[in-house]
């Protein structure tokens, strides 16, 4: 039985926080890239991109990260060329940080270049870390049993998470 730990109102205000802490961590670069893990980070990624350029002048970039999240050292292809994220600020975006494997190979692979910095941003940390990698914005902490599952639901009405 799937209990809700946040519906859709309550992700949406979360998101927003979330985008004004991005901005306020950001008050000296022009551009920001907003980078999501496909497919749910994404969408949360979208969200939170939406929110900042309503609220601000900066230039907003989203970037689709593609990568297997059951083997994330295979190669990880971004939407964004290396290019156009040389010097900028990356915050990279996912739905749940569970062991935050999927989390620091994303990191990884944007340190190829040099970047202006690079943050991390969850919409709920489970805090079951296998690497060192920490939410440098999150949603919602939240402490479950290594059996629980955390859930992200995206449907068109909205996002809602549920606890399974």
């Amino acid at each position: 039985m799937s209990e809700i730990i946040l519906t859709a109102t309550q992700i949406e205000h979360k998101l927003e926080r979330m985008a004004f802490q991005i901005l306020e961590a950001n008050s000296n670069n022009d551009t920001i890239i907003i980078a999501g893990i496909l497919k749910n980070g994404y969408a949360v990624a979208v969200q939170i991109a939406t929110f900042l350029e309503k609220n601000s002048s900066k230039e907003i970039l989203r970037c689709e990260i593609n990568m297997d999240k059951k083997n994330p050292n295979t190669q990880i292809s971004t939407s964004l060329k290396e290019s156009e994220y040389i010097n900028k600020s990356v915050t990279i975006v996912d739905d749940v940080l569970h062991s935050g494997t999927t989390l620091i190979y994303a990191v990884r692979h944007f340190l190829n270049v040099p970047l202006a910095q690079c943050k991390t941003a969850v919409l709920i940390d489970r805090n079951h870390k296998k690497f060192p990698i920490k939410a440098d914005f999150k949603g919602l902490s939240l402490s479950t049993s290594i059996n629980e599952n955390v859930v992200v639901l995206i449907e068109s009405t909205g996002m809602t998470a549920v606890l399974e």
